[in-house]
């Protein structure tokens, strides 16, 4: 008769049960067959099994063993399956006698003299498991945090088999580790319940910031911050452009401290992704801050969108719920930027491989930066580029990405010594403060719609409902798109930015003064519009 023990896998940032069953075919040669559409590092995992039993102890089977990952029909990867596998075989020859083994889901890749290594993807797996109706997780015990941040579910942390083993037959307490232990989560506090009713526990309020990254230290370009405000108070794009040394990479990297806390939900989505990749550290639960990415402009098409043979995540979905920033925009390939527009617009990408089709989610705030021309003087006296030349540099953003970009503004020149000095306008916690202020309205007007939290997600049918213009704002539109020849996207784009605008006035409808401001976001049009009336 066959032995089951459940196991976790992931799809995605998904997770899906996996049965693994274990049976003997007497009188056959010793061997260990594992079918079930393994990948490599699954196949490897008889060695790692066999040295495991022989170093705890145990005896390898002296007939054939075959294990079976159901279902049958979809690959797996991972060395995760390893604990399960091995019980499943002990279990089968009788030499060890677990109680209610129906209840646990078992997670964790073997060493050599059994301990029980940490893995990859556990948030994913133990919520799923927790779906499925499963009571307890066996996990690693450098996965237990992220494990434990999943409630309704007990996780029970281990190190080595034979800890597995005691455990099992009841002669090892683990019940001080669990996820529903309270005093182990005495200090945690704000509970999710996602769309499927998966309770997840979250430290703190989520507004961790970095205090060495505060908009204090940036002096001289008030305008600009203002720019950045805008774009961060309803999740809108933005570029910048300036000579080098002005402050765009520096005021890129402090954007994140100006963003709302993420809610518990989005802590979720971004954490899974993370733990997906690897990225997450063991000692770390769920993360609290909002991701900001920074890919080098060598960056391959796979590693930013997502890809590799078993489809992983790319930069745009580790960006998720953050920042993605792209610093020296016109030095990336073409080709890795037309790549964005898909992700930009659905706030999700699908990546198909031979091993799979998986689909990560998007939503992150595109931040760029970039020099005006080859030289990255213009217009002051020092450029020395023509205007076709300066043509030609921005020429290597198509113009579908730029139209995805809500806010291009120039960066002003700042002189060091005058600066020194001066005192700061604006500290993050100001500007933060701001756009929450902001956020709290939008959230209020999309409480019906769980897709849109903010402005730069609103919909066509959206935009028609709550930007509506009266006929002096109208014609302010109509004239500057016919000047420099707006399409309708870049149109709902401006609608989108003056709700924006109004929200961080509190007003309840779009001003003349609401659209000025937005109009004077699109530095690149009118500089643009300049040099080709020249040529």
């Amino acid at each position: 008769m066959a032995i089951t023990v459940k196991s976790m896998a992931t799809s995605g940032v998904d997770g899906f049960m996996v049965e693994i069953e274990a049976s003997t075919i007497r009188g056959q040669q010793q061997a260990l067959s594992i079918i079930g559409l393994p990948d490599q590092a699954i196949k490897e995992a008889g060695e790692r099994i066999q040295a495991a039993i022989e170093s705890c102890g145990y005896d390898f089977p002296k007939d054939k063993s075959i294990i079976s990952l159901a279902p049958g029909d979809r690959k797996k990867r991972g060395s995760h399956f390893d604990l399960g596998m091995i019980i499943a075989l002990l279990f089968q020859t009788d030499q060890i006698s677990p109680r209610n083994l129906s209840d646990y889901a078992f997670i964790g890749e073997l060493a050599l003299d059994g301990r029980i290594r940490p893995c990859t993807g556990v948030l994913s797996m133990v919520t799923e498991a927790r779906k499925c109706g499963v009571k307890a997780v066996v996990v690693p015990y450098e996965n237990r945090q992220e494990a434990e941040s999943v409630s309704g579910i007990r996780v029970c942390p281990v190190q080595t088999l034979q800890d597995t083993v005691r455990f099992l037959e009841g002669r090892l307490d683990l019940s001080g580790q669990a996820a529903g232990d309270d005093q182990m989560n005495s200090g945690k506090e704000d509970i999710l319940s996602d769309a499927v009713g998966i309770s997840v526990k979250m430290e703190g309020n989520g507004k961790s910031i970095n205090s060495d990254m505060d908009f204090s230290d940036v002096k001289g370009q008030d305008e600009l911050i203002e720019a950045i405000v805008l774009g961060a108070a309803g999740g809108h794009n933005i570029l910048m452009l300036g000579e080098p040394g002005c402050g765009k990479t520096m005021i890129a990297q402090r954007i994140p401290t100006i963003l709302p806390g993420m809610s518990e939900k989005e802590s979720l989505e971004v954490t899974k992704i993370h733990s997906i990749s690897g990225l997450l550290d063991a000692r770390t639960g769920l993360l609290k801050m909002r991701p900001f990415r920074a890919p080098h402009h060598n960056v391959s098409l796979n590693a930013l969108i997502g890809g590799g043979a078993y489809a992983q995540p790319g930069e745009v979905s580790l960006a998720h719920n953050g920042v993605l920033f792209l610093d020296e925009l016109a030095e990336f390939s073409r080709s890795t930027l037309d790549a964005l527009r898909q992700p930009m617009e659905d706030k999700r990408v699908t990546i198909s491989r031979v091993n799979g089709t998986n689909s990560y989610p998007a939503n992150f705030m595109f931040v760029a930066a970039m020099n005006p021309c080859p030289c990255g003087y213009y217009p002051s006296k020092k450029c020395r580029c023509t205007d076709y030349e300066i043509i030609h540099y921005r020429g290597k953003i198509s113009g579908p990405i730029l139209e995805r970009i809500d806010i291009q503004k120039s960066v002003a020149h700042v002189d060091y010594f005058e600066l020194n000095n001066a005192k700061s306008s604006y500290s993050s916690a100001e500007l933060r403060e701001r756009v929450e202020k902001a956020r709290k309205i939008q959230q209020e007007r999309f409480k019906n719609d769980r897709e849109v939290n903010c402005n730069a997600q609103m919909t066509t049918t959206m935009i028609q409902k709550h930007c509506k213009l009266d006929d002096e704002c109208t014609q302010i539109l109509k004239n500057a798109s016919e000047k420099y020849g707006y399409s309708a996207r870049v149109i709902h784009k401006l609608l989108r930015l003056a709700r924006t605008s109004a929200d961080l006035g509190g007003e309840e409808n779009i001003s003349r003064e609401d659209i000025i401001r937005v109009l004077s976001c699109r530095d690149l049009d009118v500089s643009s519009s300049q040099m080709y009336a020249i040529t």
